[in-house]
């Protein structure tokens, strides 16, 4: 499938700080692209150029096919934006701002009174349709600005941290209505500094730092990349029976740890040996109560990757 999008060698420069490197990535139809990075990595700079709001040192984006720069009412047509900071009129009712930030992309009529409708339902407001904005939670008006910004239907919408500073239940929300785009065809872009959003929503990750890509890939990808070792964690009835030096016999097995009822055992990752992990048990009159097998979590893969946390 064709990209909708193609970031080719973009460059950013600010006097003598060099913010992006010549970064280059695709962005696919239907997809929920999360860029992440620590603070300064480029991420809110790669945005800004990808919504037009501010212009690259070098490099180029195309959309379908066709440099940006050479349809740009086009591409802006196909945008929706969810910016960091809140941008809504707080004197006016939901009802009214989303019907101004519609009609900026041209609807009228009809058809921008059944796109306020919908976009209420989305957001969840239909029932506060009336009230002025002021009144609301913080949750609530990031809510309504997503609401703005996905009213005309865009091809593809570009959030960057949109959850910033709510509660919990509206985090949920938004997080559910983003997936709800994918569902209705849009492709969303989105940075955050939270990582488990990026476990619940990304379809593909790609990880910035210092202005250049040093990660991308699925969640699941990502993760077996940074880790060499799989865990195991079995509990058993009565542990004691089976020697430690048993194990080791035991293809890809690097490190046996016996803690009570508990044995910890780490193994080479691609090395499937957990059939006969069970069959040693088994064949030395150990009762198995629960195996689990732990990965690596997003967090560790981003340590690993950068040295910092995600909000450094």
């Amino acid at each position: 499938m064709d990209p909708i999008l193609t970031v080719s060698n973009l460059t950013k420069h600010f006097k003598q700080q060099q913010v992006l490197n010549g970064i280059s990535f695709d962005v696919h139809r239907g997809e929920i692209l999360c860029i992440l990075g620590p603070n300064g990595a480029g991420k809110s700079t790669t945005i800004n150029i990808m919504t037009g709001a501010l212009a690259g040192s070098g490099g180029e984006i195309t959309y379908k096919g066709k440099p940006v720069d050479r349809q740009l009412r086009q591409y802006k047509q196909a945008l929706g934006i969810v910016p960091q900071d809140i941008t809504l009129y707080e004197e006016l009712s939901p009802e009214k701002n989303i019907a101004f930030f519609a009609s900026l992309y041209g609807l009228h009529g009809k058809n921008l009174k059944k796109a306020v409708d919908d976009a209420l339902v989305f957001a969840g407001l239909e029932q506060r349709r009336h009230d002025k904005v002021k009144t609301f939670s913080g949750g609530m008006k990031r809510r309504l600005n997503i609401a703005c910004a996905v009213a005309h239907h865009p091809e593809i919408v570009i959030m960057d941290e949109p959850t910033v500073g709510i509660d919990p239940q509206s985090r949920n929300h938004i997080l559910d209505s983003i997936k709800k785009l994918r569902n209705d065809g849009m492709t969303v872009i989105y940075t955050t500094h939270y990582m488990e959003e990026v476990e619940v929503i990304a379809s593909r990750i790609i990880i910035l730092d210092k202005g250049t890509i040093i990660a991308e890939g699925t969640t699941e990808s990502l993760k077996e990349s940074v880790s060499a070792e799989r865990q195991y964690t079995i509990e058993v009835e009565e542990n004691g029976k089976i020697p430690e030096a048993k194990f080791y016999t035991i293809e890809g097995i690097k490190s046996v740890h016996l803690e009570g009822n508990t044995v910890r055992i780490s193994s080479v990752r691609g090395v499937e040996n957990l059939d006969r992990i069970i069959a040693l048990f088994t064949e030395n009159n150990e009762r198995i109560r629960n195996i689990t097998s732990e990965k690596a979590s997003l967090e560790t893969v981003f340590l690993k990757l950068t040295g910092r946390t995600l909000r450094d």
